[in-house]
């Protein structure tokens, strides 16, 4: 199968303001309405002697970090930006900018993996691990899966085991630095074991569901698992 994505969007949403978490969960159903395939992306030559820390159909993007969004780049300051657990929990709980960069560090070094076919290697994200903010909300036993959101309406679905036991983190740090907003700052999801559009940017919240459902992407045709080894791109891979 070609690596070059069949409908990847360019900035096409233009987020007048940032969602309420709510709000936001529900905005997903109207921007996948709204969206209309642009172009795609063509992949990169690849050398004959592969990297053995490139999954399949990938290229290493050394220096680069693409930017690829759904939306235009939102104006979202760091003093408004919230995060919530809710769903299939307990104890439904918003934390503030200040309530989560107190609780424990935590950071994630290692490779990403986008799949418009690049990869980055070695790379250094700081924030909270997901663990933290879902052992305050106590998810309940019926909970299977999690769709998270971000501050723009945009969603992503993933099973609860996908993002517990230290593989998925809240960031607004990047190397060295502040999170940039292009990239999904002040704070994203990264889950860096699936293909990078299952880390929403300006992430808002999650919601703890006893069901798979598709998130922004997975109801344009991608697959809904997304595992960068196995090269699930698409829905059918």
């Amino acid at each position: 199968m070609t690596s070059e994505p069949r409908t990847t969007p360019e900035a096409a949403f233009e987020p007048a303001e940032a969602h309420e978490p709510a709000e936001a969960y529900e905005a997903s159903f109207e921007l996948a309405e709204a969206f209309e395939p642009t172009r795609g992306f063509t992949g990169r030559a690849r050398a004959a002697d592969r990297d053995p820390r490139l999954p399949p159909g990938q290229y290493d993007a050394r220096d680069g970090w693409p930017v690829l969004s759904a939306e235009v780049t939102p104006r979202l300051a760091a003093a408004d930006w919230t995060f919530r657990v809710d769903g299939l929990v307990a104890a439904p709980r918003t934390w503030s900018w200040d309530e989560a960069h107190g609780l424990p560090s935590s950071e994630y070094r290692g490779d990403i993996h986008c799949v418009t076919s690049w990869s980055k290697f070695g790379v250094r994200f700081g924030g909270v691990s997901l663990d933290t903010f879902l052992a305050a909300a106590r998810p309940l036993p019926g909970a299977t899966h999690v769709v998270a959101y971000s501050h723009t309406g945009y969603t992503a679905n993933l099973p609860l085991s996908d993002v517990t036991g230290g593989k998925a983190w809240i960031v607004w740090e990047y190397e060295d630095g502040p999170l940039p907003a292009e990239h999904g700052g002040p704070a994203r999801l990264i889950v860096p074991h699936r293909y990078f559009w299952k880390s929403p940017k300006w992430v808002a919240g999650l919601r703890l569901l006893d069901r798979d459902e598709p998130g922004f992407w997975e109801r344009n045709g991608y697959h809904h698992r997304g595992d960068p080894w196995a090269e699930e791109r698409y829905a059918g891979d």
